[in-house]
């Protein structure tokens, strides 16, 4: 038995020998971006002067995406149908039922 017990520390040395040097081999560790990267602190400071309309999806000025906003606020949303509202509640409703009792299958 000792035979074996030394057998398989030689085995672990030269495997962990191996592991070593394999994994260390090629590694570059690379702790900063590269230059040309913009930091996301000055990206997130970075001032806006053109926008995308949430409606249509056309490119504006931010005077006119200002101007847009201001009249999405004060226009009231749009009025669904009954019928449509009541299809909405019953999927939401099957979409609840369908998490607490996933073996309905609905």
């Amino acid at each position: 038995m000792g035979a074996k017990a030394i057998n398989f520390a030689i085995l672990t040395a030269i495997t962990s020998i191996l592991v070593g040097i394999v994994g260390h081999q090629s590694t570059r560790v690379m702790a900063l971006p590269p230059p040309e990267e913009i930091p996301e602190e000055i990206l997130r400071t970075e001032i806006f002067t053109a926008a995308r309309s949430p409606v249509d999806g056309k490119l504006l000025t931010a005077a006119e995406y200002a101007q847009l906003q201001a009249q999405l606020q004060e226009a009231p949303p749009p009025k669904l149908s009954t019928k449509i509202r009541e299809n909405i509640f019953l999927l939401n409703l099957r979409k609840i039922l369908l998490q607490l009792f996933p073996f309905l299958d609905i």
